[in-house]
């Protein structure tokens, strides 16, 4: 009932903004830009050792996926099941490492979530060019990983901190760099010069 209640929510104020000539995507920033090639973080890296097929993935078209209400209850149900599933935990608690990206059974990371929900999605349909782990920069200074689900109307975020799911722009995050949807094996650097970064992410 709470998931419908939300897809209804949203997808009515969409079709309102819409009748009065409103931009239903996210302001003028809707979708992020990224400026290059970037470092493969060292989990990924070693994630890709181990599940080299998931990071070769070529997409022959990188267009964003176009949000229907089927879709945005895809989102939320994905998210909202790996949030409850999983109990947060750190790699060096679960792992004795810095850093190990695993996809989590009971216990997971960050990016144990972002992959999570990524695998889910694209088990729903969802192309991988348009699920894109991401790197970003918490206000306290700490790290963090979300997923990035491109659409037509905006970049949303999934993230294990949250239970709502905003566009990226409407978040604190400082966003770093994220995969590239063109090449899963890849990362791309984001260029997030907002002058304020604000937001409803603890």
């Amino acid at each position: 009932m709470q998931i419908k209640l939300i897809t209804g929510i949203f997808f009515t104020t969409l079709a309102l903004l819409s009748n009065a000539g409103v931009a239903v995507a996210a302001g003028s920033e809707a979708h992020m830009k990224t400026i290059g090639r970037t470092s493969q973080p060292i989990g990924h890296y070693n994630y890709c050792k181990q599940y080299s097929a998931d990071c070769s993935i070529r997409a022959d078209s990188t267009r964003a996926s176009k949000l229907t209400r089927d879709r945005w209850n895809d989102l939320v149900e994905v998210n909202n099941y790996a949030n409850s599933r999983v109990a947060p935990v750190t790699d060096m608690e679960y792992y004795s490492t810095e850093e190990h990206w695993a996809y989590p059974d009971r216990y997971g990371d960050c990016e144990d979530y972002a992959l999570m929900k990524r695998h889910m999605l694209m088990q729903r349909g969802w192309p991988a060019s348009s699920l894109l782990i991401t790197v970003v920069r918490q206000q306290n200074g700490d790290g963090h990983a979300v997923l990035t689900v491109r659409t037509d109307r905006a970049d949303y975020i999934l993230d294990n901190l949250e239970g709502q799911i905003y566009p990226w722009n409407k978040t604190s995050y400082r966003y770093l760099k994220r995969q590239s949807a063109k090449n899963s094996g890849y990362w791309k650097d984001i260029k997030d010069d907002r002058s304020i970064v604000v937001g409803s992410v603890n």
